[in-house]
């Protein structure tokens, strides 16, 4: 089941005595953050967002009623979410989060390779990882590879004859 909530980032620390503070993405980028109209804390706390800029790697964000350094250092260390209702992917794009947890499944015989446990990414394309009995497995996330990702049924069908026997047992 898909979260309505996801996390979006870390606040690292405050910018300036107005009040601003830093965002360290856990997302694409500040870029996507700075984009956004609000975010909410873990409680499901609304903070909207007055003004936001990238600085460096971080978004520099001003909340509505954050209006000093010592207010917003009250908000260092907390995680911010997104509500994913107020984003729009492009079609094949997923969220990190939705997909660990995902089922690797053999596209031709439905043969269950694992989890996948995290999602690695490389610059050229992601790498998914595919844990199972306490092994772990690296795949690119490329379409010669992972065939479909289905995060409704919880599957990622996977081309298993172009990784080599890369899930075979060595014994």
């Amino acid at each position: 089941m898909k979260k309505e909530y996801l996390e979006a980032g870390k606040i690292v620390g405050t910018h300036g005595l107005k009040g601003e503070i830093k965002i360290e993405p856990w997302c694409d980028g500040p870029e996507f953050l700075v984009g956004l109209k609000r975010l909410f804390c873990k409680d499901k706390t609304e903070l909207k967002i007055k003004s936001a800029r990238v600085h460096k790697n971080t978004a520099v964000v001003l909340f509505d009623g954050i209006t000093s350094v010592e207010e917003a250092e009250l908000l260092r260390g907390k995680v911010v979410y997104i509500n994913r209702i107020d984003v729009r992917l492009p079609k094949g794009v997923n969220f990190v989060q939705d997909i660990i947890g995902l089922k690797a499944v053999d596209e031709q015989s439905g043969e269950e390779y694992g989890i996948i446990t995290d999602v690695i990414r490389t610059g050229a394309n992601d790498v998914y990882q595919i844990t199972k009995d306490g092994k772990n497995y690296l795949i690119p996330k490329i379409p010669d590879v992972v065939s479909e990702i289905d995060i409704d049924a919880g599957v990622a069908m996977i081309n298993t004859q172009i990784l080599g026997g890369m899930f075979e047992d060595e014994d």
